[in-house]
């Protein structure tokens, strides 16, 4: 059974820079699709990015142009780069991962919040 586990989430000012990762046990070639989603409370998880094993990326329109997910095949880890944060960024975020039976894997969720 693949864990995932983010890291990297924190308070950072407007403006901001901030990088989150998951790393996967096992190996990241068991998901075809992985992606980034997050969630404010009282609001459903929303999708903010994705990428294919192919490496071709989706993006939420919200993050177009700031955001930039990536996935390392060599260290198991997928990245999100986040900048020009806003505080509508805010939001406690999840890596997620696919897998060829589209069971769906979760990771336990990295808070954000960009406040000054």
């Amino acid at each position: 059974q693949a864990q995932l586990v983010e890291s990297g989430g924190g308070l950072v000012q407007p403006g901001g820079s901030l990088t989150l990762s998951c790393a996967v046990s096992g190996s990241i070639f068991k998901f075809p699709v992985m992606g980034w989603y997050r969630q404010v409370p009282g609001n459903q998880r929303e999708l903010v990015a994705n990428i294919t094993s192919g490496g071709t990326p989706t993006y939420s329109d919200s993050v177009k142009g700031r955001f930039t997910i990536s996935r390392d095949i060599s260290t198991n880890t997928l990245s999100l780069q986040m900048s020009g944060l806003k505080p509508e960024d805010t939001a406690v975020y999840y890596c997620n991962g696919l897998d060829f039976g589209r069971s769906e894997y979760w990771g336990q969720g990295t808070q954000v919040t960009v406040s000054s």
